[in-house]
């Protein structure tokens, strides 16, 4: 198994996305501890994984909390012996506007929110990285060069987690510890059912892709187990780009 003994921590890991990478990780042979802020669907993907034969752990943790971030990584590491992992897939939230009608406080909401939390998760877990000489750091949501227009501060954010995983993998690098962005262009199967305008999103999606389709949330949780495992031993500071062609990066 990939990730067999290795402790993995998820940020945002009720949602699909987290969900997915969690399973994933936790088939491998992860020891996975889930943390988000409703323990409700943080309990189900939890019971999911343990009814399949792994081991995994739910805490409520508002990953924008410092203290909060810093206590359940500090638990973790006591509990568990260490960290190898750490994945943060937490939602930055948008406002979808005009960026000349758009106000200052909802331009700069998702990007405050990408770098605060992506930054505290970070730190949190190099502490515990550091001494063991080895570690990973995961970040979702980076993006290629595209935009398109009435964005906000949504696409600014994104970019904003590229050059965060930059300068963490520069500074940490020599400590053993790799930091690497995954990119999808979308996930369709993370829009619930029922969300308005749904099949024109999905079609948006699939458009401008290289392969005729787009990422499954099944993909998502094999490519950063991937990563996550000694097989990327070589792989950091970097954007795996899982688009399927929809992004291209020069």
């Amino acid at each position: 198994m990939l990730l067999e003994n290795k402790v993995a921590v998820i940020y945002g890991a009720g949602g699909s996305i987290g969900g997915a990478a969690a399973r994933a990780f936790a088939r491998e042979g992860a020891r996975v501890f889930l943390a988000g802020r409703t323990l409700a669907t943080l309990d189900k993907v939890a019971a999911d994984i343990n009814a399949a034969g792994g081991v995994a752990e739910t805490a409520r943790v508002d990953a924008l909390e410092e203290e909060a971030v810093d206590d359940f990584t500090a638990s973790v590491a006591e509990r568990a012996g260490g960290i190898d992992v750490s994945f943060n897939v937490i939602g930055v939230g948008d406002v979808q506007k005009p960026l000349a009608e758009i106000s200052v406080a909802e331009f700069l909401q998702p990007i405050e929110t990408a770098a605060r939390t992506q930054f505290l998760t970070a730190r949190a877990a190099v502490r515990h990285m550091i001494p063991r000489g080895s570690g990973v750091i995961l970040m979702f949501g980076g993006g290629g060069p595209q935009t398109q227009p009435g964005l906000g501060g949504f696409k600014v954010a994104l970019d904003a987690v590229e050059g965060i995983r930059r300068q963490w993998a520069c500074e940490f690098g020599r400590h053993g510890v790799r930091v690497v962005t995954m990119i999808t262009g979308g996930v369709p199967e993370s829009l619930p059912d029922g969300f308005p305008g749904k099949a024109e999103i999905v079609e948006g999606l699939r458009e401008p892709t290289l392969l005729g389709r787009t990422a499954t949330l099944a993909d998502v949780g094999d490519v950063a187990a991937f990563v996550a495992s000694d097989r990327a031993a070589t792989m950091t500071s970097a954007t795996v780009n899982i688009s399927c062609g929809a992004i291209v990066d020069h």
